[in-house]
């Protein structure tokens, strides 16, 4: 047995029926010329394999120690492991659109794993349109992280279409094999020698600067919750509550898009900035329209929680090595390009909480400053304490394309975790030359999720125009006038534009008014007497119009759809057909 450690094991404690601590990734491939789904999955060398043949800890599942539930957990070798459990065969139905992909997906990524298996699951799913099929994985967070699953898609992968390969993402021979592309060697347990031995001070001040260090970035972290910590966004502090911070039940929506590298990648050339700053901007512009379309715009900003990966240079080993950055969204900014800036000063300030850590040293603060949001995930406090509003993870994936057994892939779309306080994930894949979207949410807490695809195209528009790659939109040519008082259709009488040209200009009658004041006749007392009565009979027959208006024509609510049949007269505006 291996004992699993605590970065590991506290996604399995966190883990109900409500909140399944998985992650997965929807691989879209188009089939060679003259093949079939069929025939791509005899391919695939299934029959024999037994649990050596897979890298840890996919051939194990999660058992405890003498203490039972109360103590450590580990990795058990499952001597039995039955393969067609694991690797499963769909199809959907007519017309076969990404609709229906999506909507099964969703359906998949609901259910939990069974911790008496190992924890993973391959589905094969055929019948898309355009020759095309998708590979729906799904592993358990415990097991891995999202860096080490693009090594697994990595793994069994090339650049060359006539590569073909009968090994599945989580075997050990994809796992070598990958190892030698890049050059790595798999990483062996260090015995010290004598002479290691002999730096035994050299470790132990290693070990004081490491806590002198962690203790400095607590402080800093800390001092944000007292206003001490700059543009530094830290969790649970001005958290606004909104419908995505609040309690989950196990059903999920999956939907995914992806977005030219080079559209971002121009917009992030010309604000001098990151591709995780023109993205995070996105998701922000998304999130804001999002709100505002269910009126419910908090006035203090989102935070969200961007992980980041520790990973030392050569550690290619399975397993959760991220911390996280606590990014200022600037939701409450309507401005674009003032909250594009106030996200990148966040960020500068998150980095450089971290910049004077070691990876080692990065991960004990990671764990010390999770270990809140772990016990509020436990006791179910998270949707009243929630520490984050959404989170939003980048995923650096392969930048050339490649193949699967001559499958060419067309995109990787991940699809992370939802749980209590924090019902809506946003992942991102770069993959050769788009970033691949993939947002999972709460199907009950965060209905119409998929109309986020359309406001992240909005908010690269947006972002786009504010940098000048793209022509400002034209306004409509009811805003530019005078007044607001919306289209001249809606009126039904002249009467008011005759009124109005008999009418001379504002300062005049003060003027006119004035004078005969001062002149003190009798006519003019009597002409503005006069004048009097007439503008209060005017008002009264406006009102009468109006109150007769207000009878024939119901009030409608906002966000909610009108009674009545739409005059054929009136425009009315199509509605929006998600493919999800």
């Amino acid at each position: 047995m291996r004992r699993i450690n605590l970065a590991d094991a506290a996604f399995l404690l966190a883990e109900k029926r409500e909140t399944p601590m998985h992650v997965g990734g929807v691989g879209l491939y188009t089939l060679p010329k003259g093949a079939t789904a069929q025939d791509f999955v005899g391919e695939l060398q299934l029959d024999g394999l037994t649990a050596d043949d897979f890298r840890e800890p996919f051939g194990e599942y999660v058992t405890t120690g003498r203490a039972g539930p109360l103590g450590p957990m580990y990795w058990e070798k499952d001597k039995n492991i039955d393969i067609d459990y694991h690797v499963r065969h769909s199809a959907l139905p007519s017309p076969g659109r990404y609709r229906e992909l999506f909507a099964l997906v969703s359906r998949l990524h609901s259910t939990l794993l069974d911790r008496n298996r190992p924890l993973w699951e391959i589905h094969l799913i055929e019948g898309l349109q355009n020759n095309q099929f998708a590979v729906y994985s799904k592993m358990h967070h415990a097991a891995i992280d999202g860096v080490a699953s693009m090594q697994l898609t990595q793994g069994v992968s090339s650049t060359d279409p006539d590569f073909r390969t009968p090994d599945l993402p989580m075997s050990l021979s994809a796992y070598q094999r990958y190892l030698a592309t890049i050059g790595a060697r798999k990483q062996r347990r260090v015995v010290p020698d004598e002479p290691e031995l002999r730096a035994v001070a050299d470790a132990l001040k290693q070990q004081f600067d490491s806590s002198a260090h962690v203790l400095g970035a607590l402080r800093r972290f800390g001092g944000a919750f007292f206003g001490r910590g700059g543009n530094l966004a830290v969790p649970w502090h001005n958290v606004p509550r909104t419908s995505i911070n609040t309690r989950v039940d196990g059903a999920r929506r999956f939907v995914a898009q992806s977005w030219e590298f080079d559209r971002i990648q121009a917009v992030c050339k010309a604000i001098g900035g990151t591709v995780n700053d023109v993205v995070l901007a996105m998701c922000s512009g998304a999130l804001r329209e999002y709100l505002i379309g269910h009126h419910e715009l908090p006035a203090h900003s989102l935070k969200a929680m961007a992980p980041v990966s520790l990973r030392e240079k050569g550690d290619f080993s399975a397993g959760n090595a991220v911390g996280f950055i606590t990014a200022d969204l600037a939701t409450n900014i309507a401005d674009p390009e003032r909250r594009l800036r106030t996200i990148q000063e966040s960020m500068h300030a998150g980095k450089d909480l971290l910049k004077g850590l070691s990876p080692r040293e990065a991960m004990i603060f990671m764990q010390l400053t999770q270990v809140p949001a772990l016990l509020t995930t436990m006791l179910g406090l998270a949707a009243q304490f929630p520490a984050f509003s959404t989170v939003i993870s980048n995923v650096p994936g392969p930048r050339e394309q490649l193949y699967w057994n001559g499958a060419r892939m067309d995109g990787v779309y991940p699809a992370s975790i939802v749980f209590d306080g924090f019902a809506m994930n946003i992942t991102l894949v770069s993959y050769a030359r788009s970033l691949d979207f993939g947002i999972v949410a709460c199907r009950r807490s965060l209905p119409e999720i998929q109309r986020m695809i359309d406001y992240l195209e909005n908010a690269l528009v947006e972002l786009e125009q504010v940098v000048g790659l793209r022509a400002p939109a034209k306004r409509a040519p009811t805003k530019r006038g005078p007044t607001k008082r919306g289209p001249t259709k809606k009126v039904k009488s002249a009467a008011p534009k005759k009124a109005a040209k008999k009418t001379p200009a504002p300062r005049r009658p003060a003027a006119k008014k004035a004078a005969s004041e001062r002149a003190g006749t009798p006519a003019a007392k009597s002409g503005a007497k006069t004048k009097t009565k007439t503008k209060a009979k005017t008002k009264t027959k406006a009102k009468v119009k109006a109150k007769a208006k207000s009878k024939t024509e119901p009030k409608v609510q906002l966000g909610a759809r009108p009674k009545v049949k739409v005059s054929a007269k009136r425009k009315v505006r199509p509605k929006q057909v998600s493919a999800s």
